[in-house]
């Protein structure tokens, strides 16, 4: 019987976490979670020997450096993690024949765009850890050409920390918030982006050969300021908020204005199902007892 074994990396983050709540849901699959106890992604034989104990035929890497700030100063790790990690990784996938999907982000471009970005369109990244990533992005496509790059933006769930459980949290300690209005997006809920990668597991099981790079957000073009306005109607709490420009809140990292990304290819060639963002917001509200 041919191997079905799926490592998934980063089980302690948003997506990895998310990837093993629906693993029960995928017999066939003999699912193997790692997190830096069992792999460290700063270690080229740590990583070697897990991927050489558990040869998988579906590797899920979702782990990532994604402290965006603090990538500004801490290059060696970010680099280390983002990019030459996933070098490592993708060259050992091609050695077990195994098939990668590697998780990205709307960090890639520049946010210069006025429409949304599409899979092939040219990557600029205006901060280091986008840099990293798309670095890491070049590695898995160069060096295994049985891969996959899932761009993703603004990724939250019930578990962690994201942008919808600061918002709660704040809300209800604050009479009033500042929020940025001025960078337009896509929440991702994790959960979502999740079935969409497992799907895809599903249809390489059944012959579709599609690779290369794709987006994955769900549907809806919003700011930070809009998504917290949804959080504070949704969750029926007492905040005011006011919306700033992102001059007005200024990081050690830039962050793009427009990161908008176009999902369509992955609904066309793995038929994957892409939720309404407030559609997804209000499952995530009910999970946390909102």
């Amino acid at each position: 019987m041919s191997n079905k074994k799926i490592i998934v990396t980063g089980v302690g983050g948003q997506l990895g976490w998310s990837i093993k709540q629906l693993s029960n849901q995928y017999p066939s699959l003999d699912f193997v979670f790692a997190d830096l106890a069992e792999m460290d992604l700063t270690n080229e034989q740590s990583i070697k020997s897990f991927i050489q104990q558990n040869p998988p035929a579906y590797f899920i890497h979702c782990a990532a450096y994604t402290a965006v700030d603090k990538a500004e100063t801490e290059k060696e790790i970010a680099l280390a993690v983002n990019a030459t990690a996933v070098e490592i990784i993708a060259k050992e996938c091609v050695l077990v024949k195994a098939k990668l999907i590697a998780i990205s982000t709307d960090y890639v471009f520049d946010g210069n765009g006025t429409k949304p970005y599409q899979p092939y369109d040219a990557t600029d990244p205006i901060n280091y850890y986008g840099y990293t990533k798309w670095l890491g992005e070049q590695a898995a496509l160069n060096n295994n050409p049985e891969t996959i790059i899932i761009r993703t933006s603004w990724v939250y769930c019930q578990h962690g920390n994201n942008f919808v459980k600061t918002m709660l949290r704040l809300m209800k300690e604050k009479e009033e918030l500042k929020i940025v209005g001025d960078q337009v997006g896509c929440p991702t809920y994790a959960p979502d982006l999740a079935k969409a990668i497992l799907k895809i597991v599903e249809e390489w099981e059944n012959g579709n050969n599609h690779k290369g790079i794709y987006h994955y957000s769900n549907s809806g073009v919003i700011s930070w300021f809009d998504f917290a306005a949804a959080i504070k109607d949704m969750a029926g709490l007492d905040c005011n908020l006011f919306s700033i420009p992102t001059t007005a809140y200024p990081t050690p990292a830039k962050r793009p204005a427009y990161s908008v990304m176009d999902t369509s290819n992955i609904v066309e060639d793995f038929n994957v199902a892409i939720p309404e963002w407030k559609e997804s917001l209000q499952v995530c509200l009910k999970e946390l007892g909102v």
